[in-house]
């Protein structure tokens, strides 16, 4: 069986090692939602990652949820983005974008003209999002009509194609955390009555049309979609049949040869086991039929559990968040099997340069000591 540190392939991407950097949200963008030379610095420092996935970068206006966060729907943000791309592969990198959009994880403030956020519902999440002010309560939003969902979709694609003329080797879209694809999944927070809601099946629907649309944009093998099946993130209340609606999901998906699946077991950033779910049910559904599609797992893994799921083949790939945040080369951390930095709690979200790109690597803290 393959290990942690050996080279994969998956769809149209080879990566060096099985490690991926996870999306992360810093809220470090410029004005007006552009990528900056600090966020460049940022991502090469981590280039050693087998796959980075760079943070959840909104597909349009609307789609912002929280201050300071990056977009990809214009020509400034395509040229910002292509500074960060091109560091990452001056250093032997593979990185590719998340493509947002919140949903009613908004706030008016951050929407255009103060109209209130879209999503599957005009129930108000309980929940609070980031904003110039500081973490507010988010705001109360407008149910998409049927006839609306077309443009949604069209941006998602639109976002797509501008990720790949940006540079980046692919884009994965954000299914998971409470966010619109899984404000239209879950029945907890689907309250519809036409084709987009009621049957497991309707409630698919918006999803689907999304990775058709960017599939027949960029391809399947530059297309990675990430899923949170259980996570009570952003009050995504559990859906009445989370096994199956997840398997009936992904069977549908599996024609498309996605690159890859990313899946958050669990509660993002909390218990594993906060909910019963067969993970390898759902994998098995995946890899129907495309045997070469990437399955990404995340949430707690320590060095060990990472190197004995990529050894069972439990998983091709494994995804490290936070702890990339304070180990720039946390990929030689874990093959020396060498301490790990502590994460400065304060400084994740905005800011500058501290507790973002201060981190010094384990040559310097050696060479200081």
């Amino acid at each position: 069986m393959p290990s942690l540190f050996d080279p994969i392939q998956f769809g149209q991407i080879a990566a060096a090692n099985r490690i991926v950097m996870a999306p992360l949200t810093r809220n470090r963008a410029g004005e007006p939602r552009l990528p900056t030379p600090l966020m460049a610095e940022y991502y090469a420092q981590r280039a050693s990652a087998g796959l980075i996935i760079a943070e959840a970068t909104q597909i349009s206006p609307e789609g912002q949820g929280y201050f300071g966060t990056p977009g990809i729907y214009n020509a400034g943000q395509i040229a910002g983005w292509r500074r960060v791309t091109d560091a990452v592969h001056r250093q032997g990198g593979k990185i590719i974008l998340q493509l947002w959009h919140v949903g009613r994880i908004s706030h008016v403030s951050l929407q255009p003209n103060g109209q209130p956020p879209v999503s599957s519902t005009a129930r108000r999440a309980d929940a609070k999002t980031f904003t110039a002010k500081g973490f507010e309560d988010v705001s109360e939003p407008r149910a998409l009509r049927a006839d609306e969902l077309p443009r949604v979709v069209a941006d998602f694609a639109h976002a797509a194609r501008n990720a790949i003329a940006a540079g980046f080797d692919g884009v994965e879209v954000h299914g998971a955390n409470g966010y619109l694809l899984e404000q239209f999944l879950r029945d907890s927070i689907n309250d519809r009555t036409d084709r987009y809601g009621g049957s497991m099946e309707n409630r698919v629907r918006f999803p689907l049309e999304v990775m058709n649309a960017i599939v027949a944009e960029i391809g399947a093998g530059r297309t990675g979609l990430r899923l949170s099946p259980v996570t009570p993130v952003n009050d995504a209340g559990q859906d009445s049949n989370p096994q199956g609606l997840f398997d009936h999901f992904v069977e549908q998906l599996a024609p498309l040869k996605l690159a890859y699946l990313h899946i958050i077991e669990g509660a993002t950033g909390g218990g594993r086991d906060s909910a019963p779910f067969d993970y390898a049910a759902l994998r098995s559904r995946f890899k129907q039929g495309n045997e070469h599609g990437a399955w990404i797992v995340n949430n707690g893994y320590t060095r060990r559990m990472a190197l004995d799921a990529v050894a069972r083949g439990a998983a091709d790939m494994v995804a490290f968040g936070k702890l990339f945040i304070s180990n720039p080369d946390l990929v030689e951390r874990l093959r020396i099997d060498a301490p790990l930095s502590p994460l400065n709690s304060e400084t994740l979200y905005g800011g500058g340069a501290a507790g973002y790109t201060d981190y010094p690597p384990l040559a310097s803290l050696r060479a200081a000591g």
